[in-house]
């Protein structure tokens, strides 16, 4: 039995949606304001919840990310009266089940619950059996989450995979992260930079050759293609592939089948195969550009990554997490953090996403020495701005030499999360080399879970293997 919340403001539609999801014997809360709904479900825990978009107190897509990150993580389902097609890709992208628009039938509303419900209870399923490695992947927020799941859908399947998104979102890390959780993880994952990829090389380079196949072939070599045989063929930057390029492509995937140079007869590579752009490759078909027939073979499942200005709120551990690698790989200690840095780098649009976080990081603990905090006169012009666009009609900061009369102390709640860094990652280093690695011996004396241990493991950049950060 599951426990249902509804949040509209038209009590007929709550009471008739209640007594159908009644009829289906699961229990159902109707409350006809956001504010109360909002309160119901950080209060209670619920499976669904039904939600209206034009509340008396607010937009329910608005508060759609606090419902879907509250901690039951409750399957949304929007419904509304006044329906767009730019409101549902936001419903949908920001975590909702399924988005209808009113009237409805009530066949028509009570469908999307039980198929709902019935994903839930096989996810819920599947939870105990998966401890997917995130591999350097940082972030807890619902849009992170909704893609770590697609990551575990990817890695039991064999289908060929696309993950888009913009420049600097983490495809590579995706990509690499589908392929370590699935059974091709002991094999190669072989990057290929399509940028890079010249047309009068791509035979020798793909394909690989004979000896004596040209001048200076001397021994035979394994092209990418093969070595990819029983792992993963990791194409970067797809969408840059020129036509001829995708014409290569398509037959490769359509045979899995090539012959090297010098050979007489083609041979076979079992690799499966992982494509990354941030390009638009739909608009790239209808313009000419991209051959619909390999975007179909590229795109069976599609993980898209969202920008870094839209799960602002994974920043702060995005931070921490970063901050403590660079400082480590460093050797020195690890920087603590103002209160008004953190907001600085929220505030901020961060069109390079990630990646460019990632460097700001490195340029904020270069200027800071020998200084045990970071503050925003650490970060570049530009996300100090922001900043400042953000407080405009505050009341002003400190100026900086005011600062340095009073000790540089960093909130508490700060040195105890950095402190708390510094003890988990010499304890898991410490349990790494006292088991070699051994993980079931090492949730035995360490007390965690599998889930658990591999998130450490990959907050702190260690592995099985080696103890040792990079």
């Amino acid at each position: 039995m599951a426990n249902i919340l509804i949040i509209d403001d038209d009590r007929g539609l709550c009471q008739v949606l209640s007594k159908a999801v009644k009829k289906l014997g699961h229990t159902a809360t109707s409350a006809l304001n956001l504010e109360e709904g909002l309160n119901k479900a950080l209060e209670e825990t619920y499976d669904v919840v039904f939600l209206d978009v034009m509340l008396p107190d607010g937009n329910g897509l608005d508060a759609l990310p606090r419902f879907v990150e509250s901690s039951s993580a409750p399957e949304v389902i929007i419904i509304t009266g006044t329906g767009d097609r730019n409101g549902a890709e936001l419903a949908i992208k920001s975590g909702a089940w399924d988005y209808i628009e009113k009237p409805s039938s009530l066949q028509s509303m009570t469908l999307p619950l039980v198929r709902a419900l019935q994903y839930r209870s096989a996810k819920k399923q599947k939870a105990s059996s998966i401890s997917l490695k995130r591999d350097g992947i940082v972030g807890s927020s619902a849009r992170m989450r909704a893609c770590l799941d697609l990551v575990a859908q990817a890695a039991g399947a064999e289908t060929n995979a696309l993950v888009t998104g913009e420049t600097g979102t983490g495809k590579e890390l995706f990509a690499s992260a589908i392929h370590n959780n699935s059974h091709r993880s002991h094999h190669n994952f072989v990057v290929v930079d399509c940028a890079a990829l010249h047309e009068t090389l791509v035979q020798s380079i793909l394909f690989g050759y004979e000896k004596g196949a040209y001048t200076g072939a001397s021994i035979p070599h394994d092209g990418l293609i093969k070595q990819a045989d029983g792992g993963t063929l990791f194409l970067d930057e797809v969408g840059e592939l020129s036509p001829p390029l995708q014409k290569v492509f398509l037959r490769i995937l359509q045979d899995h089948s090539f012959r090297p140079l010098g050979a007489k007869q083609e041979i076979h590579s079992n690799f499966r195969l992982i494509a990354a752009t941030n390009r638009n490759l739909e608009e790239m078909v209808h313009n000419g550009d991209f051959r619909s027939d390999l975007l179909y073979r590229l795109a069976s499942l599609v993980i898209e990554l969202p920008p870094l200005r839209e799960h602002s709120e994974d920043i702060k551990e995005l931070t921490i997490h970063h901050t403590t690698r660079l400082c480590n790989n460093r050797r020195m200690e690890i920087k603590g953090f103002s209160q008004e840095f953190f907001e600085a780098l929220e505030r901020y649009d961060w069109p390079g996403n990630i990646r460019e976080l990632v460097n700001v990081l490195d340029r904020a603990i270069t200027l800071a020495g020998e200084e045990p905090i970071l503050f925003p006169k650490h970060l570049p012009t530009a996300v100090r701005l922001k900043a400042k666009e953000f407080s405009s009609g505050a009341k002003p900061s400190p100026e900086p030499a005011a600062m340095i009369e009073k000790p540089l102390l960093p909130k508490l709640r700060d040195l105890r999360e950095t402190v708390l860094a510094e003890a988990e990652q010499k304890y898991m280093n410490d349990l790494m080399r006292t088991t070699n690695g051994n993980i079931e011996e090492a949730c035995q004396i360490s007390g965690l879970s599998r889930p658990r241990l591999y998130a450490l493991l990959s907050k702190y950049g260690l592995t099985r293997s080696r103890s040792t950060v990079f």
